[in-house]
């Protein structure tokens, strides 16, 4: 029996940039700590081999340390590690790999072949097919198709790039495979990397997805492959094992009614400091809702890793009492009046900018004259 895990789009060595720094390095070094984890969970399921689809590392010029302490992090499994280079760390003549040679930090137990290959294991065959530039338009797994291996063990596929027709119209077109490679070449399984999220495209051919959730997308991310082969021409038997340790969490929220607020209030609470959220707000809300809504969100995000809010879509219409406690009048009243009106401009192109510049400034209009009237209660 062949017995191995699937994983891919490590990225590691991946810039945050639109987080703060502290959050930004966190997460940066959750990858690390996600790699440490399927070492050891390799050590504990007694697998073959670990197979990685490539895109190990984010970029080619991460640091000479990073890539010291990447390859330190796989020690807790001594078996073999087959990775290939993916669009983001191709096989460049000099690139991320020449520079981990250089620096003589490969573990004698890892294979890395730069061109496509079959890599003989004790109970399977990995078929490689790294990548050698950024992005093609020949599919690098049709080499499996003529690649020989030795009679009665199963053929492993390993490749990186898109599945023909199989992916979300989002995805790169560019490093594609053929949807029938695995029937084709004879896999008994193809382990594919570059989508991110764990995906079946038929029963031999699978995306593991990022082990490290690293994007606000649903598509089922944080996840290895434990993947079993009894003999060659025998289904595998595929495990998904959650593994990321961040929940990354995109929601659209529309507020209208007071219940609206009470139910995002709830799920606010009940977030913790592995969650990354973006909220995403629209529709209307009286001053002393907006009010309660910035606290809610204030407490939720001591407690989270990361919590960002976009109010662009939300309005704030006053009650007559929260308007009657403001004590607007005269000028002040008639600023406020008209850009309650503004707001909810959404024509063209020109109105919707003076609809967003509109909401802000009557956000900080009313904020201001509740701070008058608490200082001159």
């Amino acid at each position: 029996m062949a017995h191995f895990l699937h994983t891919a789009d490590w990225q590691i060595g991946r810039v945050y940039g639109q987080f703060e720094s502290d959050d930004a390095a966190v997460l940066a070094e959750a990858r690390i700590e996600t790699v440490t984890r399927i070492a050891a969970l390799a050590r504990e399921r007694r697998v073959d081999a670990v197979l990685v689809a490539g895109d190990v590392f984010d970029t080619q010029a991460v640091s000479d340390r990073t890539i010291r302490r990447l390859f330190d992090a796989l020690a807790a499994f001594d078996g073999p590690w087959v990775m290939i280079a993916g669009n983001h760390d191709a096989a460049l003549a000099d690139s991320v790999w020449s520079r981990a040679r250089q620096l003589n930090c490969v573990p004698a137990n890892v294979h890395i072949p730069l061109t496509t290959q079959a890599v003989l294991l004790d109970t399977f065959s990995a078929l490689a097919a790294p990548l050698t530039q950024r992005h093609t338009y020949d599919d690098v797994s049709a080499a499996f198709d003529h690649l020989d291996t030795p009679d009665g063990l199963p053929r492993v596929g390993l490749a990186h790039g898109s599945v023909s027709g199989r992916l979300p119209e989002s995805a790169d077109a560019a490093n594609p495979i053929a949807p029938d490679r695995a029937a084709r070449a004879r896999l008994d399984y193809l382990a594919l990397g570059d989508w991110h999220g764990c995906l079946e495209i038929d029963a031999r051919t699978w995306y593991a997805g990022t082990p490290e959730q690293d994007r606000f997308r649903g598509n089922d991310p944080g996840h290895v492959l434990d993947v079993r082969i009894a003999a060659p021409g025998q289904a595998p038997q595929v495990e998904r094992v959650a593994i990321g340790r961040f929940r990354w969490q995109l929601w659209q929220t529309p507020l209208a009614l007071p219940s609206d607020l009470e139910t995002l209030g709830v799920r606010l609470a009940q977030l913790g400091a592995d969650d990354v959220l973006r909220l995403e707000v629209s529709g209307s809300v009286t001053l002393a809702d907006w009010e309660g809504l910035q606290q809610a969100v204030g407490q939720a995000a001591a407690r989270a890793r990361s919590l960002d809010i976009d109010t662009a879509a939300l309005t704030i219409a006053p009650a007559e009492a929260d308007l009657a406690a403001l004590r607007l009048d005269g000028y002040v009243a008639e600023v406020a009046e008209r850009l309650q009106a503004m707001q909810a401009r959404a024509g063209t192109a020109t109105e919707a900018a003076e609809g967003a510049v509109a909401r802000t400034a009557l956000r900080l209009l009313l904020q201001y004259q509740r701070n008058l009237a608490r200082e001159a209660a």
